[in-house]
This record gives C-alpha cells, structure tokens and sequence, in this order.
C-alpha cells in the first residue's frame, strides 16, 4: 500500500503536547521513549532499543537499490540536576545542556520520578547590591525549594513544569528543542514512502554533546543523514523598528535548511535538493543563517567511513528556557517538504552533479 501524504491536525498536536510535557532530561529519556515505542511499534519492520536507550527503527522500502535514509530527532531536553541537600527542602542545583540562569529565577520545576513540585528562588532584590544586579546570577547563587516536606535525592533530574498551549496559530511549550522533531520523526515512520529504507533514530543526551546519534548512525549504516530540529528564531525587531540583519530563523517562513553550523557543514547537493524540492512544490522555506549550534547532523557525519548529513528545523522562539513558541504552518511545511523530499528521492541522488 503506497504512502499517504502525513498531516498535522489535533491527533498530532496532542501528540506533540503529550511529547512536550512529559520529562526527558538528557540521560533520563524514558518517559518519551515510551511514548515513542508506543506510537511506532504497530508500523516498524524492526524497533530495538540500544544500550544507550536510542529508539532505532527500520522501516523497509521496495524495489532494489533502494537509498537507505537516516532521519534523526533527539528526544532529550535541557534541564537541571540536584547536587547537594542543604535541608529544609532546599537543594543546590546545575544545568544540564545550555541554560542561561536568567531564565530560571522564579520558575516553577517537578523535580525527580515523582514530579515533585518546586521554585527556582534567589536572593530577593531587596537584599542585593546594586553590583550585584548589574551581574547574571551564577547557579551556585540560585536554590531549588520543595518546601520542608518535599522529597528528592541528589541525582535527581529536573525539568520546567511549562504545561503545553496552543494559541491561535502558536504553540507554546517546553522542549519544543526538540520534540516537535520527534513527533514529526513520528509521522514519517507512519507514511513511510516506500522508494527507500527509512532509518528512525530517536536518540538520546544531544544536549550534552550530540552522544546518542552517533552510536545510531554506526548501527543503521546509511546512504546519507537529515536530523529533524528546532532552531533558534530571533526575528524581532531593533529598537528603531527596522528589521535586524541577524535573526537566525524567521517565524512563518517555512523550514530551515541548514548550510552550515558548529557541527557540521551540509551536504550540497542535499541543500539544492531540498530547495529545489520545496520550490517544485510550492513549500515556503529559508536558509538558516550559517553560524552556531550543532544538531546530531554532526555526529553522524562523522560516522565510519563519514555520511553526507543536512538538518531541517522549525524555527522557534526562546529555545532553552521554560517555554518555546513555534508556528503550526511552519510545522506543517516542514513535514512536507521532508516527505516529499523523501519521496522522490532517486537511487542515484548522491552520484549527481
């Protein structure tokens, strides 16, 4: 039976809310892995779970020489550990993956198996410096507070307690970055075109160094890599209401195709093929400014003999903090264009030009 056309409607939309709010620190994925395991089991050829708690999933194509295509969407969030109990319900903490302390003054977070409730306190400005005030507060100087009867154990991840929202046109959530690639990692296992062999990597702890993709990639063997992302937009405007010429990703501008980034430089013949592709059907789509952040495209690019890599993301607002902001139509278009991209993909794609 050929492959349908994949859509985003409520299903997949309660889907990415059940996604976004579960808690997946990196190293503590479970609770989306789960979610995953439960949502592609019935259409996999092969699922298995590796030592390092990746999801691999082979759904297999038909024909000979079929392309053998790795998509990769990291399941993994930015969070918090607890590092030391200093009684009466306080507890130090540090990051895990990039947070800026900023962010976090005042937040509310569910901390450890359990979700126990807690605030992220600091020292009120009552009491502080104006020196003090002039500086970002350290995490050595910010405390975790359950209250005297709140339970927890050093070692215990932490996570925004954000509730998923949709508004208009905007869904607003924690770990967008980078569940909204899983959920459409998700849809692709589900309409798998069926010219190629399609590769589902839901990896672990990207965050902390893109160290679950790269064991995947050495599994699977591919033809080529494209990891699934959420990528930064900031897209406001300067003071004096003109338009900044550093915005990294636009909202409602369609998908992102990377060029080039701290972990990788893309493929491009994989670059024009999407671009083409997105043009031929009509999609909206955008170059992402080349410069910082990584995505597992690095990892797998690196992997045995190497592996022509591209990444596509949804662009989002306010990525690692407590709430992320992203378009619907520009998460439509990208699933679109991946899907089609997929299905038209050529045996001979990488030997042209």
């Amino acid at each position: 039976m050929a492959a349908s056309l994949p859509t985003i409607g409520k299903a997949q939309i309660k889907l990415l809310e059940k996604l976004c709010n579960a808690s997946a620190v990196s190293g503590d994925e479970g609770a989306v892995r789960k979610i995953v395991i439960n949502e592609v089991e019935p259409y996999a050829d092969e699922l298995k779970v590796d030592a390092m708690g990746n999801v691999l999933v082979k759904k297999k194509g038909l024909g000979a020489k079929r392309l053998r295509v790795m998509l990769d969407a990291h399941m993994d969030e930015v969070g918090f550990m607890l590092v030391s109990d200093e009684g009466e319900g306080l507890f130090g903490f540090q990051p895990v993956g990039g947070i800026d302390s900023r962010v976090c003054i005042g937040k509310f977070v569910q901390v450890g198996n359990n979700h126990t409730p807690g605030v992220i306190g600091v020292k009120p400005i009552h009491l502080t410096s104006a020196d003090e005030r002039k500086r970002n507060p350290s995490f050595d100087s910010l405390r975790i507070d359950l209250g005297p009867n709140g339970n927890a154990n050093l070692g215990d991840w932490v996570t925004f307690a954000t509730e998923f929202r949709q508004v208009g046109p905007s869904l607003f959530a924690k770990a967008i970055d980078d569940r909204i690639g899983v959920a459409t990692l998700i849809q692709l296992v589900k309409h798998a075109p069926e010219n190629i062999d399609l590769l589902a990597a839901f990896t672990v702890q990207e965050e902390i160094g893109l160290r679950g993709a790269k064991p995947a990639a050495y599994a699977f063997n591919p033809d080529l890599g494209i990891a699934i992302e959420s990528t930064p937009a900031y897209d406001f405007p300067k003071h004096d209401g003109s338009e900044s010429s550093y915005y990294n990703t636009k909202l409602g501008h369609g998908p992102a195709i990377y060029v080039y980034n701290s972990s990788a430089i893309d493929a491009r013949i994989l670059v024009e093929y999407l671009k083409e592709t997105a043009i031929n059907e009509g999609i909206p789509y955008q170059i992402r400014q080349p410069g910082g952040g990584g995505t597992d495209a690095g990892a797998i690019q690196r992997t045995r003999a190497g592996v022509p890599v591209i990444s596509i993301s949804v662009p989002g607002r306010y990525p690692h903090t407590p709430i992320g902001l992203c378009r619907v139509e520009d998460w439509k278009n990208t699933l679109k264009l991946i899907y089609v991209a997929l299905k038209n993909m050529k045996p001979n794609l990488l030997r042209e030009n």
